[in-house]
């Protein structure tokens, strides 16, 4: 039997309720715990993040080096366009980045309060025709 149950990724914040709707409307998430200081909301995936409230939080800075990535998100999606849709009219906005070269398809993006993530393509399992 395992001892740890379930692991939640926490980021601080200045305003944990709206972040907690930004990632709720685009995870399609459910809100399963409230307080004062901390939102805890589950996709239908099973992922797990809260957001507590820290009154001096300080966005990170990434891509830039000063106070660079104190935590990193990658979300994968079927179709990138529609999910950069959906985060920048929840209020995210996306991120410079240099050259994302790799095996997967991706774009950087900040939440309302400032916290980085990605967006990744799925990766087809089929080969490709032609």
């Amino acid at each position: 039997m395992a001892l740890v149950k379930a692991g939640v990724l926490v980021l601080d914040c200045a305003e944990p309720e709206k972040l907690a709707v930004f990632y709720k409307e685009f995870l399609e998430a459910e809100q399963t715990e409230a307080n004062a200081n901390r939102v805890e909301i589950r996709g239908a995936d099973g992922t797990r993040l809260a957001f507590r409230r820290d009154v001096n939080a300080t966005p990170p800075s990434w891509p830039r080096p000063e106070n660079s990535l104190q935590t990193h998100l990658d979300f994968v999606v079927e179709d990138l366009d529609e999910a950069e849709r959906r985060v920048i009219g929840l209020g995210g906005r996306p991120l410079e980045t240099k050259d994302a070269s790799g095996p997967f398809e991706e774009r950087g993006y900040a939440d309302p309060a400032g916290h980085s993530f990605t967006l990744r393509l799925v990766t087809p399992t089929a080969p490709k025709q032609g």
